[in-house]
């Protein structure tokens, strides 16, 4: 596999995280599970951005913008340090999850535009 296509799997397989994330809490929403507007308006955006990241559309702004979110998120969603226990353990997996994702969305960042090397 050449490095276009490495790196345009790898840009899809970051895109896929949000993709399937936000298309599951719609389709939850949607099917009559109780859902938060927030949380309505967060998946929406998330489906959106990863639609556009898996594209390759203004690629430094969207995955700018994925960044952001997975920040606020992440401070957000898993405080982990406010728990104790197994709880503490599993928010602080959730937490760094999302600080990984936002460290490749920053190389897409630095990376979107420029030729692959060989």
């Amino acid at each position: 596999m050449d490095n276009r296509n490495l790196a345009t799997t790898a840009r899809t397989l970051m895109a896929s995280v949000f993709i399937v994330l936000g298309l599951y809490r719609l389709l939850n929403a949607w099917s009559g599970v109780a859902t938060p507007p927030a949380t309505l308006a967060f998946s929406a955006v998330e489906l959106v951005l990863g639609l556009l990241i898996a594209s390759g559309w203004k690629l430094r702004w969207t995955a700018g913008l994925a960044a952001l979110l997975m920040t606020v998120d992440a401070a957000m969603s898993h405080p982990f340090w406010s728990l104790a226990g197994a709880e503490r353990g599993a928010q602080l997996l959730h937490f760094m999850k999302n600080v990984g994702l936002i460290g490749g969305l920053l190389l897409l960042i630095a990376h979107a535009g420029h030729p692959p090397r060989r």
